[in-house]
């Protein structure tokens, strides 16, 4: 696991200045890899080369040092992430006549690329960010994974173009400071987050999910295409026993591919389904006890350390937990916010920053229950996509309209409990007879309708979600639809990027076994009722693994990483978010509706309506707005 930076100039630059930049993005991101560090500087006679990375040395520790270079030095890679089947591929090598000097997965990334091209990066299984230069054709690529585990920025400014994996060392060696995207500014006023390909600045994009950018150095000309398909398996018209037992066949042999390390390894224990399972599945194939980590709350309505020791216990794991406060996250509160180096607001960043605090004393890799919800239909938010569908069938539009308001008012919340009457508002505040429930369903801040009344009309867009209606299509009625959103959307944009940014941070590497694509490819060929049978969500994966559980415990609701910080708007942040509401600072800003913005965070301190995802998106904009700007 590392950092990667780089850069292409057709501007004249010396070696040592050209040196100096690559430090300057290094430096920034030095909590990725603080084992070791690694550069490379290369001038042609119509352009210069500059590649860095930082390294967290998880596989093979002595000789894995980046940049890795071919044979005849004319090619040179920096590899952020993990190949799981890199010793496959190697096997394959090696009886091709390849020679390796290294025993890492990075090398085998670049002898693969020497024999196939870019043709090559669909067999790589794993977590990826990488960049290969090819002296011999002048051509750079830049690589991202399926899922997009691993980020990657980019951003071409007059004859140079620079690439890295967090946002903070592109900005910083930028001659002028960016302008806010109005795209990103409406994406995370929607979602409160910002997916592929946008950011919040103007001119700066994320690599899309399972893309290449093929860069001609000489002219800079940048082409983003698809990863090359491979074949999987057809699973069409299994029975319901067989999926049952590949379920649980594929899990364990993910869980086993993703525990490869030269280093000490754990996992992320929350109690719930997917987190127990892996935890299960480690703990089988482990000689030795596992250590296993959870995060508790003092706030009983969050808290679900009571199902992780139980978990804990029936493995036979050494656990380790922590019953925080919100004393416990004040003094981090900003450096976590702020490391995500624009706009980000899902809360559960802060309690994930501190279950890889606490696992980074005892292990430097974590397998974590990420992404099952999504391979294995495990959201409340899929029924509510069925219920949509139901509900606009019966009941007229005219009909809906007419006593929404009074609906919403009866379902009104007081205080941050999330309970049904929260989950009921949501469903009906997401209902739309155009077909973009779906969306509206996982916008978490504001709704469509909303955005007018809190942005001005010069950073207001009609259609925000445009892009992804073009490039996913307009399919929002099957649970395989809503779970292609969700992994094009969601999970790059949201919960990727907050277990990578939070455990980065903590110069832990995250490794999640439910996102592997011959298992995404498994269950989106199955039947739906064998992911979600009536109200049984993860059906199937619940069924793989029940033997190994007490009666109904995987059954129990899981109730989610959530944080109090509602609670915390109204007491020790609340001085804080006044100040974002103060009249000179909005008219300076000249981005939001004054009376809307005072209006929302008004009524949320004095509990009239609980607006605590509005307005936590509305403070960590502003937190990070005033960085930027003004500090």
């Amino acid at each position: 696991m590392c950092g990667i930076n780089g850069f292409i100039t057709n501007l004249e630059l010396n070696k040592s200045n050209g040196l100096s930049v690559l430090d300057e993005m290094n430096h920034l991101i030095r909590h990725r890899g603080p084992d070791e560090d690694g550069s490379f500087f290369d001038q042609s006679d119509s352009y210069s080369v500059g590649m860095a990375m930082q390294r967290l040395s998880i596989i093979d520790l002595s000789t894995g040092k980046q940049p890795i270079f071919s044979e005849d030095g004319q090619k040179v890679i920096v590899f952020n992430g993990e190949i799981y089947n890199y010793p496959v591929i190697k096997d394959d090598l090696l009886e091709r006549g390849v020679i390796f000097t290294t025993t890492s997965d990075t090398e085998v990334i670049l002898k693969l690329y020497e024999l196939e091209g870019p043709s090559s990066f669909s067999k790589l299984d794993g977590m990826f960010a990488f960049s290969i230069y090819d002296k011999t054709i002048g051509k750079l690529f830049i690589a991202r994974d399926y899922f997009g585990e691993k980020p990657l920025y980019y951003t071409v400014q007059g004859q140079s173009l620079y690439w890295a994996s967090e946002l903070k060392s592109i900005v910083k060696v930028l001659p002028k400071k960016m302008e806010i995207c109005h795209k990103g500014l409406n994406l995370f006023f929607q979602l409160s987050y910002i997916p592929a390909p946008f950011t919040i600045y103007k001119g700066i994009k994320k690599l899309n999910v399972n893309h290449y950018l093929e860069i001609d150095c000489k002219n800079l000309s940048v082409k983003e295409k698809e990863i090359p398909a491979v074949t999987h398996t057809d699973y069409k018209g299994i029975s319901k026993i067989e999926a049952i037992s590949l379920t649980a066949r594929k899990v364990r042999e993910s869980v086993k591919s993703r525990s490869i390390a030269d280093v000490s390894l754990g996992t992320f224990l929350s109690g719930g389904v997917d987190s127990s399972i892996v935890s299960l599945c480690l703990a089988e194939q482990s000689s030795q006890k596992i250590d296993t980590f959870s995060i508790g709350f003092e706030k009983k309505e969050f808290d679900e350390s009571e199902k992780a020791r139980a978990v804990s216990k029936l493995i036979g794991s050494q656990h380790h937990e922590l019953i925080i406060s919100e004393k416990d996250l004040e003094k981090d509160l900003y450096k976590i916010i702020l490391n995500f180096d624009e706009p980000f607001a899902d809360s559960s960043a802060l309690p994930t920053y501190l279950v890889s605090q606490l696992a980074s004393g005892s292990v430097k890799v974590a397998l974590t229950g990420d992404g099952g919800d999504e391979v294995f239909g495990g959201y409340n938010k899929y029924f509510m996509g069925r219920l949509n569908q139901k509900y606009t069938n019966l009941v007229p539009k005219a009909v809906h309209h007419f006593g929404q308001d009074k609906v919403q008012k009866l379902l009104r919340v007081h205080e941050d409990s999330r309970g049904i009457k929260f989950k009921v508002n949501r469903l009906v505040k997401a209902i739309n007879y155009e077909g973009d429930f779906y969306l509206n369903i996982i916008s978490l801040a504001f709704q469509s309708n909303e955005l007018p009344k809190i942005l001005k009309p010069d950073y207001l867009l009609e259609d925000s979600f445009n892009y992804y209606k073009e490039s996913i299509g307009d399919q929002n009625k099957t649970l395989t639809d809503f779970r292609n959103i969700d992994r094009r959307m969601s999970l790059e944009g949201d919960l990727l990027v907050k277990v990578d940014r939070t455990s980065m941070l903590n110069s832990i590497e995250c490794r999640s076994p439910y996102l592997n694509q011959e298992l995404w490819h498994f269950t989106s060929q199955l039947p739906e009722s064998f992911l979600i049978k009536g109200w049984d969500k993860k059906h199937i994966l619940k069924e793989a693994f029940k033997e190994h559980f007490p009666n109904d415990f995987l059954d129990k609701n899981k109730k989610g990483f959530g944080v109090p910080v509602g609670d915390w708007l109204r007491t020790h942040l609340q001085k804080e978010l006044l100040s974002y509401i103060d009249p000179g600072f909005i008219k300076k800003q000249q981005i939001f509706q004054l009376e809307a913005v005072s209006k929302l965070v008004e009524q949320h301190i004095s509990k009239q309506v609980d607006n605590t995802f509005r307005v936590w998106t509305f403070y960590c904009f502003q937190l990070w707005y005033k960085t930027t700007f003004q500090d």
